[in-house]
């Protein structure tokens, strides 16, 4: 079956779960499969992992607690082998935590709290690795730039102690001695913006952290007031009391509202400043 018929299947069997009507969820996920099909794949796209935690999902809303354990044994086989989610794969990695997030929010699940945490998770190692590769190529442009300099000078030298005259000889000196500097100056430049990045990181702005959780949003939304927090945690403070956290007035989950500037300015944010997660 065709990508573009196995993406149509799941985003329906996502509005039946929506909808609270989980057996046909199931039955989208897997393509409504027969009775008398002995096989627990899915048909519509086997090698799909995401289809298994999404059947994964279904399941465990009406308790079939063994067939959960298979899909996500399932997925996590697939997931360990398949080139969508390859080793180290970190805009996979972050692509699959916000797809999982989103089904959470939706359908407004208990463990949005920790799939939040693995968003967060994430984005901060996909950020550390970029940061990585930056310092790895910062070091190969400085080691570069040196054996270039290093490399004109040796011409220099070459080219004045060809003319064999004695006089040259201070000559050559002076230049040695002036690359050298030029060099040094170089390296001084790059060991200045090593220290620079290795001071203490500044806290992270007032409007990016949930007064919650403490944490950077990932998806805040807001109450009546306009105030914001992250989805998540407001989430589960209206749980257990349907009351806003500041004015302490009635407030339940249906009140929220997405607050779409701020969450664009959170993912920028942390893109740029990884560290943040553990802030």
């Amino acid at each position: 079956m065709s990508g573009q018929s196995s993406l149509a299947l799941k985003e329906e069997g996502n509005r039946h779960f929506q909808k609270g009507d989980y057996v046909a969820a199931e039955a989208l996920y897997t393509k409504a499969q027969p009775p008398f099909f002995k096989t627990h794949r899915i048909l519509a796209d086997p090698t799909n992992p995401l289809l298994y935690t999404n059947r994964a999902m279904a399941r465990l809303k009406m308790s079939r607690w063994d067939s959960v354990i298979e899909d996500c044994e399932e997925c996590l086989r697939l997931s360990s082998s398949t080139t969508h989610l390859p080793l180290k794969n970190y805009d996979q990695a972050v692509a699959y935590a916000l797809e999982a997030h989103k089904i959470c929010a939706d359908t407004h699940d208990k463990s949005l709290a920790a799939v939040t945490s693995q968003v967060l998770k994430c984005k901060k190692e996909r950020w550390e690795h970029r940061e990585k590769l930056r310092k790895r190529e910062e070091q190969e442009l400085e080691g570069e730039v040196v054996e270039m300099l290093r490399r004109e000078m040796d011409g220099l030298l070459k080219t004045t102690s060809s003319s064999g005259e004695d006089e040259d000889e201070e000559g050559r000196k002076e230049t040695e001695k002036m690359y050298e500097e030029k060099i040094e100056r170089i390296r001084a430049v790059f060991e200045r913006a090593r220290d620079k990045e290795n001071q203490r990181r500044p806290n992270p702005p007032d409007w990016a952290i949930d007064d919650i959780s403490f944490q950077v949003m990932v998806d805040p939304v807001m109450t009546k007031t306009g105030k914001s927090y992250e989805r998540a945690s407001i989430e589960e403070h209206l749980r257990r009391s349907e009351t806003d956290p500041l004015t302490r007035t009635p407030l339940t989950i249906k009140d929220l509202l997405p607050n779409i500037d701020l969450k664009h300015a959170c993912e920028e944010f942390l893109n740029e400043n990884g560290w943040a997660v553990d802030w």
